[in-house]
């Protein structure tokens, strides 16, 4: 895996779980916050942190913004400052930003102005949190972009025997990309393979068709 660098504005209880969950992997990670004590709360599990305005062009420039893989932008309730500095970010040649929203109007704002990806933790752990809920089978899920989505789930009863007797690219429109069985990997299973209760199976297709295959295994 390629060590990659990250720039975190904010070390709230988003930014600081980001910020050393990517150290945690091996990332070189510089976390920038206002409050001296959320920095020294952060200090020994980041490559470097540092008290300064995340706001400040002249903060932004001296850290080399366009150097970073990614600037994620999660200064928590300051709205005005979560703007400031993703239109900083990006006029300083940042290649990537990711900004935190906490709300859709905050997320839509936050496009307009250049944010590449918005995020909202708490809703969107409320979507994920409800569709594992509302089907236990799903372990995991995220959007591709321009209606299609990805997921995980678990092999039940209704999801036995080979891909060809279960025809699910026929009845849902999805389509199955890779099946883990017990840490074995099979990416692009052939029609012949047979699904066994337990299975974890990547699945892709439009949002409609995931929504369709995700009801059938809720019935």
């Amino acid at each position: 895996m390629r060590k990659r660098q990250f720039l975190v504005l904010g070390v709230g209880r988003f930014g600081s779980a980001l910020a050393t969950a990517l150290y945690e992997q091996g990332h070189e990670v510089v976390a920038v916050d206002r409050s001296e004590e959320r920095v020294e709360r952060v200090m020994e599990r980041v490559t470097h942190a540092l008290i300064a305005d995340a706001t400040d062009d002249h903060v932004l420039r001296d850290l080399g913004v366009a150097n970073f893989d990614a600037v994620i932008v999660a200064i928590g309730a300051n709205f005005e400052a979560n703007v400031l500095a993703t239109v900083t970010a990006k006029g300083l040649g940042a290649q990537r930003v990711v900004s935190k929203a906490s709300s859709e109007v905050a997320a839509n704002v936050l496009t307009r102005v250049g944010a590449d990806l918005v995020v909202r933790p708490e809703h969107d752990m409320g979507l994920r949190l409800a569709q594992h809920l509302t089907t236990p089978e799903l372990l995991d899920a995220f959007s591709l972009g321009e209606g299609h989505a990805v997921i995980e789930v678990e092999a039940n009863g209704k999801l036995q025997g080979s891909l060809a007797h279960l025809r699910l690219p026929n009845r849902f429109q999805v389509q199955v990309i890779a099946v883990n069985r017990g840490g074995a990997l099979t990416l692009s299973p052939s029609a012949d393979f047979v699904l066994q209760r337990g299975d974890r199976l990547v699945v892709i297709g439009s949002n409609a068709a995931i929504d369709r295959f995700r009801d059938h295994l809720s019935d």
